[in-house]
């Protein structure tokens, strides 16, 4: 095999790592498994000379690398973060990442074996990386670069900054958390111990991608009560929970349907949905970037529930919503010079900067809430959560130097006041 960068053997390690997260887990993380790579991090920031590196009791893992100004000067602690889990919704484990190098811009078999093609047809953006090197599934699982390409991006950064000391940097606070993909990465967050006045979350798509909007986003959970009867003898005494849950659907606008949206428009997705004539479940997802839309879509989610009620009994249906982060822009807006900074950062180095709202979530969005503005980076990485996933290796590379400058760039903003701590004074494992 031809040599291959550092960023690129990170990610190929850490993509080893089953670290799926699960839905209906009260624990944090939701599985133990992800401790495993947890574990690893905190052994290689140590080795690599970070400082008060350190694993809490849920898995998060926390690390700083000091400022090295002059004496009394100091800049903004600046974090960066990424989450250690895969998605719950395709299988993470036994990846076997694929290199497609000076790829020719046509359709790719993932597996010969099984007739899997990653077609140009379906994915035209393959196209704009003819003749680089591409990182691809074999079809059976996902890659797993969401989000440990964030994760590989920043401990490379990290190793970058702690092999040349003579580089000019304020406090680098760094943080990888479990269970993002189940929108829980936040819970157990040290907002204060984690010693950032402003941080990036590296987690999001393309080369380039810059996001300070995101997804108002709820869940929504609809139990159907059915009556279950010999059908012989069921006139007028069965009732049937699956028809009932598709009727319930029918009651959602079918043009407010992942599928059928882009940009801002928002959604109800159908996420998963099982049962019986006795009883069925239907798990929902609901998104909006506008907060007056959001409560709309959420109105009509119990409205729905409501007509069916009056129409078979009280009872019949129980939705449930719950809302899980809200659109960071009103937190970022007073401080768009993290954006200024990021868009400055790559337009020195060649990277076009593409703004754009997250049709999804991070651990930012709650983060920013909780006191820690937290705007979201590119990580390079394409279809994410299945077995279509792929990450040009340039784009990982490029995405590397991005931290690296945006760091040298907090560097640059200096003040008299005194550093604070970069993390609490806990002792490190």
């Amino acid at each position: 095999m031809a040599e291959i960068s550092e960023v690129t053997a990170r990610l190929l390690d850490y993509v080893s790592y089953d670290t799926q997260s699960e839905d209906d887990r009260e624990s944090v993380p939701s599985t133990k498994k992800q401790f495993e790579l947890a574990h690893k991090l905190v052994g290689e920031l140590k080795e690599l000379g970070a400082s008060q590196v350190r694993m809490s009791e849920q898995g998060y893992v926390y690390a700083c690398i000091p400022s090295n100004l002059e004496e009394g000067k100091t800049s903004p602690a600046l974090g960066f973060i990424a989450h250690m889990d895969t998605a719950p919704s395709f299988s993470g484990k036994d990846v076997k990442p694929q290199f497609i190098r000076d790829y020719d811009g046509q359709d790719i078999c993932l597996n010969r074996e099984q007739d899997i093609w990653m077609r140009t047809a379906d994915f035209p953006v393959l196209k704009e990386y003819e003749g680089k090197t591409l990182i691809t599934t074999d079809g059976t699982t996902l890659l797993g670069a969401d989000d440990k390409a964030g994760i590989a991006e920043i401990m490379t950064m990290a190793a970058y900054f702690l092999r040349h000391p003579e580089v000019k940097h304020g406090t680098i606070c760094i943080g990888f958390t479990p269970d993002e993909e189940v929108g829980r990465g936040a819970d157990g967050f040290d907002v204060e111990g984690f010693g950032a006045d402003v941080a990036y979350t590296v987690d999001g798509g393309a080369l380039g991608e810059l996001e300070y909007e995101n997804f108002n986003a709820a869940s929504g959970r609809v139990t159907v009560h059915g009556a279950n009867i010999h059908p012989g003898t069921a006139k007028g005494r069965m009732r049937n929970a699956l028809l009932m849950a598709m009727e319930f659907q029918s009651l959602l606008p079918a043009d407010e349907n992942p599928m059928y949206t882009e940009g801002y428009e928002g959604f109800y997705h159908l996420d998963r949905m099982t049962g019986c004539v006795e009883e069925t479940r239907m798990d929902y997802i609901i998104r909006d970037h506008d907060r007056v839309k959001f409560e709309h879509k959420k109105e009509l989610f119990a409205q729905a529930a409501g007509f069916l009620n009056r129409k078979y009994g009280s009872g019949t249906v129980e939705a449930v919503v719950k809302d899980s982060y809200y659109n960071m822009k009103e937190k970022i807006e007073p401080h768009m010079d993290l954006i200024d900074k990021a868009r400055a950062s790559m337009e020195k180095l060649g990277i076009r900067p593409i703004v754009v709202p997250i049709r999804g979530g991070t651990d930012g969005a709650r983060l920013s809430y909780m006191g820690l503005p937290c705007p979201n980076l590119c990580t390079g990485g394409h279809n994410f959560h299945g077995k279509y996933e792929f990450i040009p290796v340039q784009s990982m590379e490029k995405i590397t130097e991005l931290l690296i400058e945006i760091s040298r760039s907090f560097a640059e903003t200096i003040t008299e006041d005194a550093a604070g701590p970069c993390l609490s004074d806990a002792p490190a494992l």
